[in-house]
């Protein structure tokens, strides 16, 4: 199937590593172009290229989605959508979780997600498109992930809000909930526990497939979800996660 792909432009945020970097990967490999953004020029460095914009931009910073933009444009005279991925908050339980944990994570992971969102999507055409890298945890919640727990679920009702209010201007926006999929954060969460072989091996019992899932498995739905190829879809929420979800 054709995505339909070639020469639209996308941001990714987050994009210097794990998933957002899978899915810009798939979206050049369609014929895409992209404005790649991460924290540091360090883990940038690898991501240059015809195809590729690269940015130093952190989410919570209010200026980032106006920068974002204006590389789009400034390089290739157009945007047509985003993923926006914003990292995993720190681990924690709500009795070990500190006020300045909630925080800065609500001004990175939540207040930076939905203002990249809102200035993103004012600025997307007629079959624009946005996915938002949410968890598994908008449906159930993780183990010793509080701050998670408790902003991907608003976040996920953002996203669909904001469906509802972009859809008259023929801009979709959906979510995408991945589960275990083997990245350098689900790495780093093993390892927390102590004995990251352990914790992985029973994380894959949880899952139908008996596995965890690679990026590039995530990246191909991700860009998909962002392509004309999934038109008509807009305000839903879809797992990656080998059918771990219990839930509907």
């Amino acid at each position: 199937m054709d995505l339909d792909l070639t020469d639209r432009v996308y941001i990714v945020t987050g994009g210097a590593r794990g998933l957002g970097r899978a899915t810009a990967d798939v979206l050049v490999a369609e014929g895409a172009k992209v404005v790649l953004s991460g924290r540091t020029e360090e883990t940038l460095a690898t991501a240059r290229g015809d195809s590729v914009e690269a940015v130093v931009a952190d989410n919570a910073d209010p200026e980032t989605p106006r920068r974002l933009i204006a590389a789009a444009q400034a390089r290739w005279g157009r945007l047509d959508g985003a993923l926006i991925s914003v990292g995993g908050p720190p681990t924690g339980t709500v009795a070990s979780t500190t006020d300045d944990q909630w925080t800065a994570a609500f001004q990175s992971v939540f207040l930076g997600a939905v203002r990249l969102g809102r200035e993103i999507g004012a600025a997307l055409p007629t079959g624009g498109s946005i996915a938002f890298v949410l968890s598994s945890s908008v449906r159930a919640p993780l183990p010793n992930l509080t701050i998670s727990n408790g902003l991907r679920p608003g976040l996920a009702m953002v996203a669909k809000t904001m469906a509802d209010e972009l859809g008259p201007a023929g801009v979709r926006v959906n979510g995408l909930l991945p589960g275990r999929i083997g990245t350098e954060r689900v790495e780093e969460l093993d390892a927390s526990t102590g004995d990251a072989d352990a914790a992985r091996e029973a994380a894959a019992r949880t899952i139908p497939l008996g596995r965890y899932g690679d990026p590039d498995e995530f990246g191909r739905v991700a860009a998909f979800l962002l392509s004309p190829a999934s038109s008509f879809v807009s305000g839903s929420m879809l797992p990656v996660d080998g059918g771990m979800l219990r839930a509907l």
